[in-house]
């Protein structure tokens, strides 16, 4: 009957260090102290605290928040002017033409989806 042997060698190194890292961090995780959580109160609403800081109303909140206007503005434009940078790198211009993004780039007129440009019938312009 074959068993499995166990291969003692300098390949045990890495997995022996890996354990011992584990067991130094879950020692300083479970003897680190912790305080007393603080930053919120029982009343008020966090949600409606939040949204008085993004648009920095912060005076409406139950309690003390930061203000994030300039924030919510500043990630807002960077937003859209992605979306626009996408935009203009989809359709592009070659040679005083608009090509768009599903254009084959065969240089013919033909349609993508196979159809005739002039009838705009895709199944051959038979009747």
């Amino acid at each position: 009957m074959n068993r499995p042997r166990l291969k003692l060698g300098s390949h045990l190194v890495s997995g022996l260090a890996a354990v011992a890292l584990f067991v130094v961090l879950a020692a300083v995780f479970l003897t680190a102290p912790f305080g007393d959580p603080a930053g919120l109160v029982a009343e008020g609403s966090v949600t409606a605290a939040i949204g008085y800081a993004l648009i920095d109303r912060t005076g409406l909140a139950a309690f003390e928040t930061e203000g994030f206007l300039v924030a919510l503005l500043v990630v807002g434009v960077v937003l859209d002017a992605a979306l626009d940078g996408a935009l203009l790198l989809a359709k592009s211009e070659s040679g005083g033409r608009i090509v768009t993004a599903l254009r084959t780039g065969t240089g013919d007129d033909s349609r993508t989806d196979g159809g005739d440009r002039e009838t705009g019938r895709s199944d051959g312009g038979g009747e």
